[in-house]
């Protein structure tokens, strides 16, 4: 990992990138190469990465996947122009001009650069589909439909996340709406209430209500989909929420006032308002189980959550293999959890990893940084 000061930061599958205080980027794990110049955002995708620079230019870089250059798709092959948005997904990429257009690059299969005309605010870019707001607070998705999750409802909207198949949305009633896949109960069981925001993940859904976090989905797949115990998914993580009021269950927490939200491999971890920390989804190997105390942040990996205390030291639990539970001392600002390895933002703006680091994922980087996050087999600090 870099040593430095960062102001943000960014977690991929196998690498992840950070942004300095000064603007420069710098990645570490498998596909760490870190581009020249100065950057205002970062977007990791599945094995590569995207920025814009501070004249709004958008740069990609990295392709290997696993060691192979058969993902190349050209979706790290970022064009020319000043955007204000951009998106990193699976194969391709998609940014918002200053104009407000669309525009996307990368692997043209299933209509994934078949991005729409008009004025758009933001995009989000999922596995093989993406969705965007336009200026009228209308959707947009294209892509893939095979789940109809390129379907989306009408009407305005203040908020969109696109998954691996399906998508989800805040309207401005602050009312939830998802769409596509629910294999997993990722779409159907989405609670009422008013909402401020929602991620789509692969196979559950999240969002934040004025007072409180709702999940739903991770459930094993009916009959109709067999899996063998070597699958992901195999354990029946949950069922999805009743309509409020909802009871408790492994995919919803105990009614409470949260300020963060981090969603785990197949669990979910929240900050109360109070400081302390509530977990729930899967629960082997004790991932559901944080310690107790006051804390600042938390951050959810595939099978083991880190949080920043008060006091700014950093505790970890759930999975231990590798040491990624085994955190440093010293005092923090800011904790990234990846798949198998983990990152801190030291009070100097050093960056400290430990964990997993078969791919130079937590390997000691220079520098000064301000923000820092762990992905799959990568991280990223800025």
């Amino acid at each position: 990992m870099p040593e430095g000061r960062f102001a943000t930061v960014s977690v991929g599958d196998r690498h992840a990138c950070a942004i300095r205080v000064g603007g420069t980027v710098v990645c570490w794990g498998a596909e760490g190469t870190s581009p020249a110049g100065a950057f205002t955002q970062i977007s990791t995708g599945t094995h590569y990465a995207c920025g814009l620079r501070e004249d709004g230019a958008a740069e990609c870089w990295g392709t290997a996947w696993y060691g192979r250059s058969v993902s190349d798709r050209g979706q790290a092959n970022a064009p020319s122009g000043a955007f204000t948005a951009i998106s990193a997904g699976f194969l391709h990429s998609c940014g918002v001009r200053e104009s407000g257009a669309l525009e996307c690059w990368g692997s043209d299969s299933i209509g994934r650069l078949n991005a729409p005309s008009g004025t758009f605010t933001t995009v989000s870019v999922g596995t093989g589909h993406a969705c965007a707001i336009r200026e009228s607070g209308e959707l947009a998705c294209w892509g893939a439909n095979s789940y109809r999750q390129s379907n989306p409802p009408p009407g305005e909207f203040v908020d969109i996340s696109a998954g691996s198949w399906h998508s989800c949305g805040v309207r401005e009633s602050g009312r939830l709406e998802c769409w596509g896949d629910d294999t997993y109960g990722q779409t159907a069981a989405a609670p009422g209430d008013r909402y401020l925001a929602v991620a789509a993940g692969v196979r559950h859904s999240c969002a934040m209500r004025e007072r409180g976090v709702s999940c739903w989905g991770g459930r094993q797949p009916p009959p109709a989909f067999p899996q063998t115990a070597s699958q992901p998914g195999t354990q029946s993580v949950a069922q999805p929420p009743t309509v409020e009021p909802m009871t408790p269950d492994p995919m919803t927490p105990t009614p409470a006032t949260f300020t963060a939200l981090s969603a785990g491999g197949f669990h979910t971890c929240a900050l109360r308002n109070t400081g302390t920390i509530a977990c729930w989804g899967l629960g082997s190997n004790a991932r559901t189980t944080p310690p107790s105390g006051s804390f600042t942040a938390v951050s959810a990996g595939t099978s083991h959550s880190c949080a920043l205390s008060s006091g700014g030291a950093i505790s970890c639990w759930g999975y231990s293999a590798n040491g990624r539970t085994s955190a440093p001392t010293g005092t923090f600002t800011a904790v990234g959890a990846g798949t198998s390895h983990s990152c801190g933002l030291l009070s100097s703006g050093a960056i400290d990893c430990w964990g997993d680091n078969a791919n130079g994922q937590a390997a000691d980087q220079s520098g000064s940084y301000t923000a820092v996050a762990g992905g799959y087999a990568h991280t990223w600090r800025s």
